[in-house]
């Protein structure tokens, strides 16, 4: 199975939670998106361990199953018609969340999130943690 971490999974990968952790050991491929990252940088320059955050990133990033995931013309083709259906559905979630899913099912990964709001987008496969 081929896995894209939410913001929230590598946060409690840092935090240390024990499915999350097995969840990626399973995987054969591990996603981050670069929506992730920026999320993940903004946060880390924002808080009081910023060293020691981005440690902990690099050596995630380095480990070789684990490969950034790019947004692509299809990944906004993707976004256009997620974001449609969401508004006529009157279920918006966070612009961030939905590029995300969208690199999710244009890469056929699973997305690994705790967030609620990803249960209203049809054809998004989530592992909850």
């Amino acid at each position: 199975m081929k896995i894209l971490c939410d913001t929230n999974s590598i946060t409690a990968l840092r935090l240390g939670n024990s499915m999350v952790l097995k969840s990626l050991e399973e995987a054969e491929l591990v996603f981050l998106s670069v929506i992730v990252l920026g999320e993940l940088l903004y946060g880390y320059k924002n808080g009081t361990k910023e060293r020691e955050n981005l440690i902990f990133l690099d050596t995630l990033i380095a480990k070789p199953r684990v490969k950034m995931l790019p947004i692509t013309a299809e990944t906004a083709k993707v976004y256009a018609d997620l974001r449609l259906e969401l508004k006529r559905l009157g279920q918006p979630i966070p612009t961030n969340d939905l590029w995300i899913a969208s690199q999710a099912i244009e890469s056929g990964t699973v997305l690994l999130s705790n967030d609620e709001h990803f249960r209203h987008i049809l054809g998004l496969r989530r592992n909850r943690f």
